[in-house]
């Protein structure tokens, strides 16, 4: 089938590098990533990841630690079990 359909779209610049670099380094052009994720809207009858609206308790958490309160802070994987009790 012949690719003439184009889509644009406007985002923000540092987004758009990040992901190309991350395409890049997976062999994929932009283009390509595009393609594909169009792919798996299409097999799966929509998005191909959940979308969840975040509960009262994932808001507030994600508010304190983006302005630096509650944070713990852990050496390595076994400092971070040790500090979970696990």
């Amino acid at each position: 089938m012949s690719k003439s359909a184009m889509v644009r779209a406007r985002v923000e610049p540092d987004l758009k590098d990040h992901a190309e670099n991350i395409f890049h380094r997976l062999g994929l052009n932009a283009t390509q990533a595009i393609t594909m994720f169009y792919r798996q809207v299409e097999l799966r009858g929509g998005l191909p990841f959940d979308i969840v609206v975040p509960t009262t308790t994932t808001t507030r958490t994600f508010g304190a630690s983006e302005a630096g309160r509650d944070l713990v802070f852990c050496e390595d994987a076994d400092d971070m079990f040790q500090k979970l009790g696990i």
